[in-house]
């Protein structure tokens, strides 16, 4: 395959003067779980214990939640992280770089394979009051805990992906998907948790390739 990527090694490379903003821009990967299991079982338990919604609207909206999460992870990766700034434009290239071309020049980086609070935990708020306005609170509730608990297993799928060796065959499966991302062509596979929308909406590998 061509190297199309500038190291693979598990070292941070510096991305910002200031060290404020490059110590935000790091994180351990098991941050986001002490950050949104609390927030999963707040609003678990809001939608059960205070909203009293039934066992079967909590696990509708529950799997509502999960179906948007996991389509969600597909249009940021493919839509908004992979959008290309026109050449020239110095700002735009900066900006790309910050927030996802830096993980495709190094892949392997440990300190950038989840999300850092910094990003996380305002793009989570953002996603909570859009949704509010279109689900009353107990439907919001179950919805929401389920939306962060598939982007929380996002982050730890996608961590594992790059650092974990994996004797499943599904698990084995996911990760040559994600990464043929890499190292083969960054324009299919934006599927990270999930290869269903790449097949839906054909940025799939071709078979041979995942066989």
């Amino acid at each position: 395959m061509a190297k199309n990527f500038v190291s693979n090694s598990k070292e941070s490379v510096r991305m910002f003067k200031s060290d404020i903003l490059e110590s935000v821009s790091k994180v351990h990967f098991s941050v986001p779980l002490f950050i949104f299991i609390p927030v999963i079982f707040y609003f678990g338990w809001k939608a059960i214990g205070e909203q009293e919604l039934s066992p079967v609207e909590f696990c509708g909206y529950f799997l509502l939640g999960l179906f948007v999460w996991s389509l969600t992870e597909y249009v940021l990766h493919r839509f908004i992280f992979h959008l290309e700034p026109k050449k020239g434009n110095k700002i735009m290239e900066r900006i790309h770089f910050i927030f996802h071309g830096v993980h495709h020049d190094y892949p392997s980086d440990a300190q950038r394979l989840v999300m850092p609070p910094s990003v996380s935990i305002p793009l989570s708020a953002a996603f909570y009051f859009m949704f509010s306005l279109f689900l009353e609170t107990g439907p919001l509730a179950a919805f929401f805990c389920a939306f962060m608990a598939g982007y929380l297993f996002y982050d730890m799928t996608h961590y594992a992906l790059h650092h974990a060796n994996f004797k499943n065959k599904f698990w084995k499966k996911l990760k040559k998907h994600h990464m043929l991302h890499h190292y083969d062509d960054a324009s299919k596979g934006y599927g990270v948790s999930s290869p269903l929308w790449d097949k839906i909406f054909s940025s799939d590998f071709l078979r041979n390739k995942n066989d």
